[in-house]
């Protein structure tokens, strides 16, 4: 089974940082606009909501890059995933349609990419791998482009 990149770990803690900083702002406004509520300076307050979303938001992702797995198998491509939520998911390449690459602002920074699997008959449950170094983002979807064609029934007139 293969694994996701280990840059994205930095995107994850990336996305926690801001999570954190938009928590701790909301927090210390609220303490700074009703001070009867707390007794702690509305500075402190937001400090110590930074610091424990950041550091619960950076552990999470640090559970979430060990448990994420993949593995491209003769007919279905096989992902586990999921902190508490253990998630199976498998797509047999006869269901697919296309498949595509996205590379976002932070990903092109670190140099990864996302796969994106569109399946037949699903209703936005398509299936995304994340966190690929950019090179293997392009070789994987096109391999699983060939798998899926390769996949497709034949006609028999």
């Amino acid at each position: 089974m293969e694994r996701l990149h280990s840059r994205v770990l930095v995107q994850w803690a990336a996305g926690a940082f801001v999570t954190a900083v938009v928590l701790a702002a909301i927090t210390g406004a609220i303490a700074y606009v009703d001070p009867l509520s707390l007794a702690l300076s509305p500075v402190l307050v937001a400090g110590v909501v930074f610091g424990v979303a950041f550091v619960l938001g950076v552990g999470y992702a640090a559970l979430r890059y060990r448990l994420w797995r993949y593995e491209v198998r003769e007919d279905t491509l096989y992902i586990e995933r999921g902190v508490f939520t253990r998630v199976r998911t498998v797509v047999p390449y006869v269901r697919v349609q296309h498949v595509d690459s996205q590379r976002g602002p932070i990903e092109r920074l670190l140099g990864l990419g996302t796969v994106v699997v569109y399946t037949a008959g699903s209703r936005g449950a398509d299936v995304s791998i994340p966190g690929l170094a950019a090179e293997r983002a392009t070789t994987l979807q096109e391999r699983l482009r060939d798998l899926a064609i390769e996949s497709e029934p034949t006609d028999a007139v």
